[in-house]
């Protein structure tokens, strides 16, 4: 193909061209013209126009329907007329020290470089934490490769210190923190190294065996108190307002990315509260919050509801506990999702959480449901089309 400079095209714009007089598909990145091939096509044109403004790799791929042969993807690269700017392409030309040569495309070799590398496997690779799918998550890390490219943290060693010690800035230290990491070396990776290590770790299981008890026992306090009805109605709310409580803290405390000090005391504070989650985030021990650290960010809510509350102790006391029942059910599921095969919903809001790790950690910040982020518009998008690259 003779060398030009070629646009990027709106993706709006490739899906209106889906008629007889201009029909766009695209495979990847890639846009071509087929309007001209629409009645030389051995299976009729109409089939084509079926998939008009569409990516057409997993149909060209389909060795059930009709595996392309080389010869086929030849004749599309006659008909490549540009790129389409998709989320990812422009994520990569946000991301890029110099956008102005992935977008448009390919004005220089070095652009064009740089957008094949948002390639991987076939799949878009999100500049923010360079991976392509939640199968990323748990491919293991090469300890010492990934130390002498990032210069970050060596994962042989404990990473408490290293990122005390470390000298990061804000910037650098956030970038590499939401480029997720999987550990070769065991369940958990070295975080002091020393004796506090077994307090750095808590088991699912220890999270129901510690909070269910004193759950139960002032569930039990508000329905001998209060009655059977307003007592249910009053551990509902406490319910509800837990699923709202959990997305500030996920938004607001453990993504304070935009707030924090640029000093090792906030660093290394963001990192022990959850900077090490989205750094290590198939960790099975580092996954759900640890009694002390709970009971530390529950005492402000036992003293809110019982402020909100104050005609009633039983009242307040049977809210706080339907939002500690909440609470569980948030921790489980957090685990769960990181590490159970689970129902047919439950797929969907793992797929959904694990994209807030692979692909896009500032949204998605609902764990139970993605409520809160449809009312904040802090919703992310779990259906987008795969990019596929021609073979």
């Amino acid at each position: 193909m003779p060398a030009r400079t070629l646009p990027t095209l709106p993706i709006a714009d490739v899906r209106a061209h889906s008629s007889e007089k201009s029909c766009y598909v695209t495979i990847g990145t890639k846009v071509y013209d087929v309007t001209s091939f629409l009645s030389d096509h051995p299976g009729g044109g109409d089939l084509i126009l079926e998939h008009g403004g569409q990516d057409v790799g997993d149909i060209m791929a389909d060795d059930i329907s009709h595996s392309h042969s080389e010869a086929a993807y030849e004749i599309l690269d006659e008909c490549l007329i540009g790129f389409v700017s998709n989320e990812d392409i422009l994520n990569g030309a946000t991301q890029s020290g110099k956008p102005a040569e992935i977008v448009p495309l390919p004005p220089s070799k070095a652009g064009l470089a740089e957008l094949q590398d948002m390639e991987h496997n076939g799949k878009p690779l999100y500049a923010a934490t360079g991976m392509s799918s939640e199968a990323d998550l748990s491919k293991e890390t090469d300890a010492v490769s990934d130390y002498k490219t990032h210069k970050f943290l060596d994962l042989s060693r404990p990473l408490f210190m290293q990122v005390w010690n470390g000298g990061f800035s804000k910037d650098f230290y956030l970038e590499q923190v939401h480029r997720p990491r999987h550990y070769r070396g065991g369940d958990s990776a070295p975080l002091f190294g020393n004796f506090l290590e077994p307090l750095s770790k808590t088991a699912w299981w220890v999270v129901p065996t510690v909070w269910l008890p004193p759950v139960t026992y002032g569930t039990i306090l508000g329905l001998q108190s209060l009655g059977v009805l307003p007592a249910v109605a009053y551990w509902f709310t406490g319910l509800f307002l837990w699923t709202l409580v959990e997305y500030i803290l996920h938004r607001f405390l453990f993504h304070l990315d935009g707030y924090l000090p640029d000093n090792r005391v906030g660093i290394t504070a963001h990192f022990l509260l959850h900077g090490i989650h989205h750094y290590l985030p198939m960790d099975k021990y580092r996954l759900v919050m640890p009694p002390t650290l709970f009971l530390v960010l529950a005492t402000p809510f036992w003293k809110l509801a019982h402020t909100v509350f104050y005609y009633d102790w039983f009242a307040a006391t049977t809210v706080f506990s339907g939002g500690i029942f909440g609470y569980i059910c948030y921790d489980l599921t957090h685990y769960f999702l990181h590490h159970r095969n689970l129902p047919a919903w439950y797929r969907a809001l793992k797929k959904y959480h694990l994209k807030h790790h692979f692909a896009d950690y500032q949204n998605g910040f609902g764990v139970t449901s993605r409520f809160w982020d449809w009312v904040f518009n802090t919703e992310l998008e779990i259906n987008q089309p795969k990019i596929i690259k021609a073979t």
